[in-house]
């Protein structure tokens, strides 16, 4: 059977939900201690990461950011998790893809250089402690990123399994 080639229904495509999407990683000391960032332009602590530009794969936008929050070249890791954010006017629903950065080595951490338009300081946190210094949401995103290490994506619903809701 061939392919027939058709016009495109604009007025359907129009209407399609469309999401934001975001990508982040999870960087580890060799003590297992998670990579915590806190950015200028708002108070509190995330991971690094951000927005994924226009025609950007998830993977490509948090290699770029790696390359401009820390000042380091490196592959994007394994997909550690998705969550699906819902909307929060004025934001619509997203997709926050979070990769497997791996462990720094120390040299890895001392070269590190924050942009300073945009990260002010650093600090590596037990996992433990995610909850103390992360906001709920992406606390519990990157502990269930964190666990996946080794095992396999998961996907998740505002942080949370939708099986353990």
């Amino acid at each position: 059977m061939s392919e027939t080639p058709t016009e495109p229904d604009l007025s359907y495509i129009a209407s399609v939900t469309r999401v934001r999407a975001a990508a982040g990683v999870v960087l580890r000391d060799k003590a297992g201690r998670v990579l915590a960032v806190h950015p200028t332009y708002k108070d509190v602590w995330e991971i690094p990461g951000g927005m994924v530009e226009a025609d950007e794969s998830p993977a490509a936008a948090c290699a770029r950011e790696i390359r401009e929050e820390l000042g380091l070249s490196m592959p994007t890791g394994a997909l550690l998790c998705v969550d699906w954010v819902p909307p929060n006017p004025p934001w619509d629903g997203g997709l926050m893809f979070v990769f497997d950065g791996g462990v720094l080595t120390p040299d890895q951490i001392a070269t590190m250089r924050l942009r300073p338009d945009e990260l002010d300081r650093f600090d590596f946190v037990e996992p433990e402690r995610l909850g103390d210094v992360l906001i709920p949401r992406l606390a519990r995103r990157v502990a269930a990123a964190v666990a996946a290490i080794g095992r396999g994506g998961v996907y998740l619903e505002n942080g949370t399994a939708p099986s353990t809701r």
